[in-house]
C-alpha cells in the first residue's frame, strides 16, 4: 500500500467514526425526545434502527443506560419483535423462494449458488453491506419456479448458473 492509500485509509476511517459519533447524537436527542413518554422504548427503537439500520449492541447499551432500564429488558424487547433487527441489512435484500414448488424445481440449489457466490448464509449480510440473504415460503409465482426477489424486483425460472449475472447490476 502507498503512502497515499494510508492516508486515504486513515481519513476513511475518521470519517466513519466521524459519521458514527453523529448517529449516536441523533440516538441522544430521539431518546431525549422519548424519555418521559409512558410505553417511550419501542418507538425509540424504531427510530434508532431506522437510523443505524438495525440495532448494534452500543445502541442497545446506550438505550438501556439513557432509559435506566437493564439491558436485558431492552434486548428483550428486540429480540421478541421481528421487526427489529441486531444484523446489519445489506443495500440489497435477495429472498430465494422455497415454497414447495420453488424447493422441487431447484429452489435449493439457486440458494447455494448464491451462498456461494456472496460468501454468506441465510440471515447474513455481506462484509461490505452490499446483500443481505433471505429465504421466503412462497412469493406466489409457483408457476415460474423457482424464483427469488431483489429488493421488490421477482426474478422467475433462475437457474444458479445464471445467479452471478443477476446480481451485477445490484453490485454496482
Amino acid at each position: 500500500m502507498n503512502n497515499e492509500e494510508n492516508i486515504a485509509k486513515k481519513e476513511g476511517s475518521c470519517n466513519d467514526s466521524l459519521a458514527e459519533e453523529s448517529l449516536y447524537g441523533q440516538l441522544d436527542d430521539i431518546i431525549e425526545l422519548h424519555r418521559k413518554e409512558e410505553g417511550a422504548l419501542i418507538p425509540i427503537l424504531q427510530s434508532a434502527q431506522n437510523l443505524f439500520g438495525y440495532l448494534p449492541e452500543g445502541v442497545l447499551r446506550r438505550i438501556s443506560v439513557k432509559l435506566h432500564k437493564p439491558y436485558s429488558e431492552v434486548a428483550g424487547v428486540v429480540g421478541f419483535y421481528s421487526y427489529f433487527s441486531t444484523i446489519a441489512k445489506g443495500k440489497h435484500t435477495i429472498r430465494v423462494c422455497l415454497g414447495t414448488a420453488c424447493y422441487v424445481r431447484g429452489g435449493k440449489d439457486v440458494l447455494k449458488s448464491l451462498m456461494d457466490e456472496l460468501k454468506i448464509n441465510v440471515g447474513e449480510t455481506t462484509d461490505d453491506r452490499m446483500f443481505s440473504l433471505e429465504v421466503g415460503r412462497c412469493f406466489g409465482a409457483c408457476g415460474l419456479a423457482p424464483v427469488i426477489m431483489i429488493d421488490d424486483v421477482v426474478f422467475q425460472r433462475v437457474k444458479p448458473s445464471k445467479v452471478s449475472e443477476l446480481l451485477k447490476p445490484y453490485a454496482e
